[in-house]
């Protein structure tokens, strides 16, 4: 650093200019029953108060985003690992009645599983089903259900931040891993294709998409099958990180 800079930084008044309040949202998804699912939050105070929120929180002014989205993820659901991605950044200026705020989405993908026990012990969480009404990678917001079927009340824009992840979601899932990310270890054929359809919203051929996937060299069979099946277990297979750049 130059003297002349640091006489700069010296003299430098930081509330010459008006400064935004950064927050980070966490896109929590899951497949439960062939479907896609989000984790929410009951907001108890205002604004929004009564409605449904991704877990988030404010950044910390010596916290970086990605701490930040690891230490909500730790705080608000009590997980303290997880498979994490930067979505979208999102700033309309009157997306939050406080002051102006802007959101880092963050995605978290993760086995149902994960989430079980801090859904069973906590009241303001909940595993909420996400549906949109256009197909493929259209874009637009995304609709909460509750496990009752009732259609939940979003707070904020976290429609939009949910519709962009399904897109996202879609756009990556032939290219990427992250259809393996929210399967446990060992999965069967059936199981892989269940994320697939609840991510892409459509319904697939079974030979065809069993083919695919085999063809990509990416899945090793375990030697073991399925427990507690009713008919003939299905063969277990698990994702083969040393072969994923064939993805």
């Amino acid at each position: 650093m130059t003297v002349a800079e640091r006489d700069f930084l010296a003299d430098y008044d930081p509330t010459a200019f008006e400064r935004p309040s950064v927050t980070v949202d966490l896109v929590l998804m899951s497949v439960l029953d062939r479907a896609l699912h989000a984790v929410l939050m009951l907001r108890a105070a205002h604004p929004a108060k009564g409605k449904w929120a991704l877990p988030g929180g404010f950044v910390g002014m010596k916290e970086s985003l990605d701490d930040a989205a690891r230490r909500i993820l730790q705080e608000k659901v009590n997980i303290t690992s997880a498979y994490l991605e930067q979505l979208y950044t999102f700033g309309s200026v009157n997306r939050d009645p406080r002051t102006r705020i802007v959101t880092v989405a963050y995605f978290a993908l993760l086995p149902p599983a994960r989430f079980e026990q801090e859904l069973n012990r906590s009241s303001v969480l909940s595993l909420a089903r996400i549906a949109t009404s256009w197909k493929g990678e259209a874009g637009g917001p995304a609709t909460a259900y509750a496990p009752n079927g009732d259609k939940l009340s979003l707070a904020f824009d976290h429609a939009e931040i949910l519709g962009l992840s399904v897109k996202r979601l879609r756009g990556k899932l032939d290219y990427s891993q992250v259809g393996f990310e929210l399967l446990p270890r060992r999965f069967t054929l059936r199981q892989l294709q269940d994320v697939h359809e609840a991510i892409s919203g459509t319904q697939l051929n079974k030979p065809a998409f069993r083919r695919r996937m085999l063809d990509k060299g990416v899945l090793e069979a375990t030697g073991l099958r399925e427990r507690g099946a009713t008919f003939r277990p299905a063969e277990l297979f698990r994702f083969s990180k040393t072969k994923r750049d064939r993805i």
